[in-house]
């Protein structure tokens, strides 16, 4: 898989660590910054994640800030993302299974590099299950069209 990656100033130090594992998985990264420490505003990256996940430039995307809020708040307001905050594994997995969520987020501030890797095994391991879930994926896409 493709996977489009990005944080804040704040997420930037875990930001490194979910890179080198992704790619130990076997997953091809793009990173879209920052590429550095310097204070920065989370709204422009998890904009640029979210809208290559939607136009398939990658498959999924990841997000990292404080808390993983504000970023996954900015990626959800990019038509049909359904972006997750998880600051543990069980959510992140059931968040793919039941909801296709197709942007994961957390913050650097709430969970370690350790936990941050056991999310996204989780996440990345699950796949949508349909049948009974696909019914309210329709329903949140028809929410979203009727905000246009």
């Amino acid at each position: 898989m493709k996977i489009a990656i990005g944080s804040d100033h704040v997420g930037f130090e875990l930001k490194p660590i979910i890179v080198e594992y992704l790619k130990e998985l076997g997953h091809e990264v793009e990173d879209f910054g920052p590429f550095s420490t310097e204070r920065t505003d989370y709204p422009v990256y998890g904009q640029q994640v979210a809208q290559s996940v939607i136009s398939e430039q990658n498959d999924l995307g990841i997000l990292i800030c404080g808390t993983g809020v504000g970023i996954s708040i900015a990626a959800n307001k990019i038509k049909g993302i359904r972006a997750v905050v998880c600051s543990e594994p069980y959510s992140a997995k059931l968040s793919r299974e039941h909801n296709n969520t197709n942007v994961l987020a957390f913050g650097s501030r709430v969970v370690g590099a350790e936990l941050a890797k056991m999310i996204v095994k989780e996440w990345l391991d699950a796949s949508f299950e349909g049948g009974r879930h696909e019914k309210r994926i329709k329903m949140l896409n028809a929410l979203e069209k009727s905000n246009d």
